[in-house]
């Protein structure tokens, strides 16, 4: 049988050079890794800790075990309304703000002039006013009232006789908040976007248009796409993760809670039961379950965005 070598120790000399070599990284490291765990690492595991109590923030917290969850998917018929609505969110505001966001982008880039920057700015307009405040001048335009701008619009041209509710009507409330979320997600990523399609490689549209590409949608596909790797996955990361926390413009726009709790989500319902009722322990598993979602659907954006680089 074959001997196993024996290990051999490093020499003071070979050890003061790693050292040498390592320790400059560490530090230079360090604010980063200090900030990730006071500010990231903390808040998570404290917020796991907090979901196993009952914790009213004056009390010393109780540790219940599972209870939290259990009363969640049990017990809580406002929670699994809340939970729909979330999703419904996530999965409608999320691929569609970031495919507008990237179309408008990608159009824009043809435009000139004032055009171009009218647009820009109509675009980006939510992410400079903020979401509450966006959603104040929203709920003006959607008013319940022939006052309202698309009410009085509406009765102007004979389309209506009476005003409709837009925002206390649950017929109505899901999407007056899904058009104003959609356009509300046009942000960050749709800078990015603008900042990606401005540094692509011109002579990639060159090789493509002698290999024969006939049209622009072509070269979308096959050209422009695969360029956009990395400002498609920012902007998606974005997209979803404001996807799941939405909350300020439902809260704005048709209260807290909603008539029959037609636009309330997870973020509504972490806070009405943290803020409120003083509940931190349940709502800290609110936050858990918020928090899980997010991660499972990055991590499938993040395998299709590969998936869909390699294959061209």
């Amino acid at each position: 049988m074959f001997k196993k070598a024996p290990r051999q120790r490093l020499s003071a000399a070979r050890k003061r050079e790693i050292l040498k070599n390592w320790v400059p990284m560490y530090i230079m490291l360090a604010p980063f890794l200090i900030l990730y765990f006071l500010f990231m690492f903390l808040p998570i595991a404290g917020g796991a800790l907090l979901s196993l109590t009952d914790f009213n923030g004056l009390q010393f917290p109780n540790f219940i075990g599972l209870q939290n969850f259990s009363r969640l998917f049990l017990r809580d018929d406002v929670f699994l309304i809340s939970l729909r609505n979330t999703l419904f969110l996530a999965m409608i505001t999320g691929p569609i703000g970031v495919i507008l966001s990237f179309m408008v982008a990608w159009l824009i880039r043809e435009l000139t002039g004032p055009i171009r920057l009218i647009v820009v700015v109509l675009m980006y307009l939510p992410a400079l006013t903020g979401a509450a405040t966006f959603a104040v001048v929203m709920r003006f335009i959607f008013a319940a009232d022939s006052h309202g701008l698309i009410n009085s619009y509406l009765i102007r041209t004979g389309i209506l006789v009476n005003p409709i509710n837009w925002v206390g009507d649950p017929a109505f409330t899901m999407t007056t908040v899904l058009i104003v979320t959609i356009w509300s997600s046009f942000g960050i990523g749709f800078l990015a976007f603008m900042a990606g399609l401005g540094n692509l490689d011109r002579s990639y549209y060159e090789a493509a248009a002698i290999d024969g590409l006939k049209n622009r949608m072509q070269e979308l596909y096959y050209v422009t796409l695969p360029q956009m790797g990395p400002q498609l996955m920012f902007g998606a990361v974005m997209s979803i993760a404001g996807a799941f926390t939405v909350g300020a413009i439902n809260e704005q726009m048709t209260g807290n809670p909603s008539v029959a709790y037609s636009t309330n989500t997870l973020f509504m319902y972490m806070t009405e039961t943290g803020n409120v009722r003083f509940e931190m322990g349940f709502a800290a598993s609110v936050s858990i379950v918020m928090f899980v979602m997010m991660q499972v659907t990055w991590s499938l954006l993040r395998r299709l965005l590969k998936r869909f680089n390699a294959g061209h």
